[in-house]
């Protein structure tokens, strides 16, 4: 089925877009080293340009969509491309460096300010919350592209395959990538992503994963995938801080009870442990929940976090790993709204540039609307690209006030009065 041939009034949002694309000037000449002639076509700015574009505007479904789109005169000007040919597209990330595009994410992300609570300002490492996601893609596509990838293994005989993580009913096998996140809570924004296979295994493993990648002055902020005692040591040794959820029949030897103050048991913490010199824990009654496991359907409401943060009052420490689910949110923004509806190439490197430029695109949406993102902006601004909202219609929904604190303090009063 033929596309249907795209307007001016089709292409929105690309005076936003003019904002990133300075940025990205300075690449023009990144993989040009091999072009004797002179005669390149399409430079690596032009073509994360044209990422973005794509991204930024649902109504271009496919490489010819984005043909068309340079076809218009406005979108040919801002992008500094008027044609390209869909081979040249689909060829010419294998001379660029996605590695380029990390300092401009850094420093696009550096115009943004998080809001972390002022009980933590005191906190000299900065809050960086660790966690995967998968990326589903083609069999194919996925299995020769995990093939060399970063992170990832060559298939083994009889071993399961690095790019597959799950498998269907009907039997068959579900394929992708694993985008390990590090989401620096102080700019809103991931500090580093590293794809690997989807299998949670190996070197792709979660754990090993952020092992290699460790630096000073973060405490990292993990759900039970980080659960690893050599990891706990070599976060520490990293000089480096952790709160980390583990399981709840971890074993532990108690070295010091400590006591619970007023603060900490109105933040839920019913025990606090130091299990040895660097290392504590902090047991917390959340609501019950079910979870599904192997043996079969299991309900609990301790939450267990392992730290090194050994001074720390445990109302905080508490606190700290309440921001963990913000990386879900940002998950959510990445996947359903700019997130990869199709890869445009199928190499590597052009996965890699679209991951980046999708990330840039997140960042670019909570420095015009102000705000942290949540579902009901997600969806005024998807409304928004495709054409059904209006700008101004955007900038009304931005400009209403938040009274979640508000709410949230009414419906604490509320349970108190009622002697919960």
């Amino acid at each position: 089925m033929a596309q249907q041939q795209l307007k001016k009034n089709d292409i929105v949002g690309l005076g936003y877009l003019k904002r990133l694309f300075p940025l990205l000037d300075k690449l023009h000449h990144v993989g040009c080293a091999g072009d004797k002639a002179g005669n390149r076509d399409l430079h690596f700015d032009q073509y994360c340009k044209l990422v973005l574009v794509y991204i930024w505007n649902p109504v271009i479904g496919s490489i010819g969509g984005l043909q068309q789109a340079v076809g218009l005169d406005s979108v040919a000007k801002a992008v500094g491309v008027k044609r390209f040919s869909a081979g040249s597209f689909s060829e010419s990330p294998r001379v660029f460096d996605p590695e380029m595009l990390k300092p401009i994410m850094a420093e696009f992300a550096g115009e943004l300010t998080g809001q972390v609570d002022p009980r933590l300002k005191d906190l000299d490492h900065v809050l960086t919350l660790v966690d995967g996601t998968v990326l589903r893609g083609l069999v194919a596509l996925a299995k020769a592209a995990c093939l060399g990838s970063s992170g990832a293994s060559p298939a083994v005989k009889g071993e399961p395959h690095p790019a597959r993580y799950n498998t269907l009913r009907d039997g068959k096998g579900v394929y992708g990538w694993r985008l390990h996140t590090q989401f620096d809570l102080k700019t809103f924004s991931p500090h580093r992503m590293d794809r690997t296979g989807a299998r949670n295994a190996g070197d792709a493993r979660e754990s090993n994963v952020l092992r290699v990648t460790l630096e000073p002055g973060r405490c990292y902020v993990g759900d039970g995938g980080y659960n690893d005692r050599l990891l706990f040591d070599d976060i520490h040794n990293a000089q480096s801080s952790y709160v980390i959820r583990v399981a709840g029949n971890s074993v532990f030897e108690a070295v010091e009870e400590r006591p619970i103050t007023p603060a900490a048991a109105d933040a839920g913490v019913v025990r606090d442990t130091q299990v040895s010199d660097s290392m504590r824990r902090v047991e917390l009654k959340v609501n019950p929940h079910t979870r599904r496991q192997r043996s079969g359907m299991k309900e609990t409401d301790r939450l267990i976090l392992y730290t090194n943060l050994l001074e720390l009052p445990a109302e905080l420490i508490a606190l700290i790993y309440s921001y963990r689910y913000t990386i879900e949110l940002f998950f959510r923004v990445f996947k359903q709204l700019l997130g990869a509806r199709h890869l445009l190439s199928q190499k590597n490197q052009g996965l890699d540039i679209q991951i980046y430029c999708t990330v840039l695109a997140c960042i670019l949406i909570q420095l015009i609307s102000g705000k942290k993102p949540n579902i009901a902006m997600r969806r005024m601004i998807s409304w928004y690209l495709l054409g059904v909202a209006t700008e101004a219609e955007v900038m009304t929904f931005l400009n209403k006030p938040d009274n979640k604190g508000v709410k949230l303090r009414a419906k604490e009063e509320l349970w108190k009065k009622l002697g919960y």
